[in-house]
């Protein structure tokens, strides 16, 4: 693949759980067409054999253009243009899991691994040594300055194995898939990661951060730095219907003056009537003289 401007940033996403036991990550990145770029889903995939690791591609500056370097297995990783892809790919090597002898170990440090069913995992903090930023592409205006270690040049002249046929489909559905192109999406497409090779719905999908919201969300999932999303707080249980109002009662009206007349005070009681006076004695009369 190569093109004539450069790929858009990287898409900030969260890490979906990984499915099962010795799937691995495989870091999402743009893929150009006839249509222009378009996004290639992160997602976990087994590995074509034991002892296997996953290089990443890359997009480089090389002679005017910009020309995709593909990813590959083989059995150390090897130059992957410096891009800091996250989940343990930081830009120098791999440091989200290694073989112990047949078995992939998972470190839980920048994988979202549930270890109530995925027991062979570690936890070793990973110190990144390389700019965090989203720049997809090596070298030219603007790209990471880095050019291959001595073990990277050494990784690189390893047998490799070229992407399982899995992975393959997932590229091929990505590009027939409108909404993942950048042109459709700005740069944030709404599915940024899957928990398996070419599953586009259901759950396991993860959106891009600034993507248009999608119709069901899987909160388990890991950001790209290694922690963590809060927990959405628990749904509160429904509220009982409320009671049917009852029909408002008519104010009491308000006390009035009592019109009756007041009670008439008590009457004294009657004066005792005047004793009569004693008749006076007639005059007597007197003898004429």
């Amino acid at each position: 693949m190569q093109a004539t401007e450069a790929p858009p940033p990287l898409p900030e996403y969260e890490q979906p759980q990984c499915p099962e036991p010795g799937y691995m990550w495989t870091p999402g990145y743009w893929g150009y067409s006839s249509g222009g770029y378009y996004w290639i889903p992160g997602t976990w995939v087994s590995p074509p054999q034991v002892g296997v690791l996953w290089t990443p591609g890359y997009w480089g500056f090389v002679g005017g253009v910009f020309a995709f370097n593909a990813g590959y297995w083989g059995p150390h990783i090897g130059f992957y243009g410096g891009v800091n892809y996250g989940f343990g790919y930081v830009g120098v090597g791999y440091a989200g899991g290694r073989w112990n002898g047949g078995t992939f170990a998972y470190n839980t440090a920048v994988n979202n691994v549930n270890v109530t069913v995925i027991h062979n995992t570690y936890n070793e903090t990973v110190v990144n040594n390389v700019t965090v930023n989203h720049v997809s592409y090596n070298g030219g205006s603007g790209g990471i300055a880095a050019a291959p270690t001595a073990q990277e040049r050494a990784a690189a002249q390893e047998r490799h194995v070229q992407p399982t046929p899995a992975q393959q489909q997932h590229v091929q559905a990505a590009a027939k898939n409108p909404a993942l192109f950048a042109k459709a999406n700005g740069g944030h497409p709404a599915i940024a990661a899957t928990a398996r090779p070419g599953a586009f719905t259901g759950p396991g999908v993860v959106g891009a951060r600034g993507a248009a919201p999608r119709p069901a969300v899987n909160n388990d999932v890991m950001h790209a730095n290694g922690q963590r999303p809060n927990a959405p707080p628990a749904a509160k249980p429904a509220s009982p219907p409320p009671a049917a109002a009852k029909p408002a009662q008519p104010a009491a009206k308000p006390a009035q003056a009592s019109t009756a007349k007041p009670a008439a005070a008590p009457k004294a009681p009657p004066k005792p009537a005047p004793k009569p006076a004693p008749p006076k004695p007639p005059k007597e009369d007197k003898p004429q003289r």
